[in-house]
């Protein structure tokens, strides 16, 4: 968790947080659930790209949750991960008379598939959770962050992990990627479930389930071959995407290019940051209208 301000003055109460961004590096489709959920097997890596929470303790009987800055639009006010989050922790008495002022300054796009929203309530938790002592052990904290969506227990712990397929598994890599990444947002907010439910795939890409322990040689390599299983659902709704996909292949440098999470996020990765910036040139003169940026993992 990464705070910004002065966390001794008590009088104030009021703090920053940064919420970083998420990659999925792999996505594999395993079979639907009979729950209408999906079984997925992913790698998963975070960016420097972020959102800043502003949160203070206020003198109400009711929380005070806005969104602010570019991607803003689109976000439900009343039904949000945020929302949901309150909720949970004030059914089970964990806050009581405790209410704040929340501001999240929207850096990361809405419906991208980089977990924005997710990323929110992750990190949010984790502060309330250790500056208001909620005594949440990290079975509980990942039990309720489920309840608020499936990205949100990945979050909770800002390290590289891999989805093995298993219910409820994460494996969490106590090492750094150091990959390069080029991300460009084509203005189209994917809904997860309609994504989900167009993909046809199932079962039918190799399966790479020893990505995480390899170095970063061989894991790029690796990745090479792999893809994410919801991208051709996402082109079938939204053809354009492949244009973008296939436009970051021919960059100088591009190891390989894919959506991210359920998109509509497309991503490559690149040999150097130099090359990366490079492409970001060539793709803003050819989609200047598009969300488009450089970042390292972290």
């Amino acid at each position: 968790m990464e705070l910004l301000g002065n966390l001794k003055n008590t009088k104030v109460k009021k703090f920053q947080i940064k919420s970083f961004c998420k990659i999925n590096l792999s996505l594999k489709v395993i079979k639907k659930l009979n729950s209408g959920f999906h079984k997925i097997m992913s790698l998963i890596t975070f960016c420097s790209i972020h959102d800043t929470i502003s949160i203070s303790q206020i003198n109400s009987q009711k929380d005070k949750i806005e969104f602010s800055g570019k991607f803003k639009i689109g976000i439900y006010k009343k039904n949000n991960t945020l929302t949901k989050m309150f909720d949970l922790l004030r059914n089970q008495n964990l806050l009581k008379n405790e209410f704040f002022k929340i501001n999240v300054k929207k850096n990361i796009p809405h419906g991208s598939g980089l977990g924005g929203g997710s990323s929110n309530a992750a990190y949010l938790l984790n502060f309330l959770n250790s500056k208001f002592k909620l005594s949440l052990t990290q079975n509980s904290k990942e039990q309720l962050a489920r309840k608020i969506g499936s990205d949100v227990p990945i979050i909770l712990e800002k390290k590289n992990s891999f989805l093995t397929g298993k219910k409820n598994e994460i494996l969490r890599i106590n090492r750094k990627f150091r990959l390069n990444l080029l991300i460009i947002y084509p203005n189209l907010r994917c809904s997860t479930k309609t994504v989900y439910n167009e993909n046809t795939l199932a079962g039918t890409s190799k399966q790479h389930s020893k990505l995480y322990k390899i170095n970063n040689k061989k894991l790029i390599s690796s990745l090479k071959d792999a893809n994410n299983d919801l991208e051709r659902a996402v082109i079938n709704i939204y053809p354009k995407v492949k244009k973008i996909i296939d436009y970051i292949k021919t960059q100088k440098g591009c190891y390989f290019s894919r959506i991210t999470g359920s998109g509509s996020a497309c991503i490559g990765i690149f040999s150097n940051m130099k090359n990366a910036i490079k492409a970001k040139k060539m793709i803003k003169k050819k989609y200047p209208k598009y969300w488009c940026i450089v970042s390292k993992t972290i």
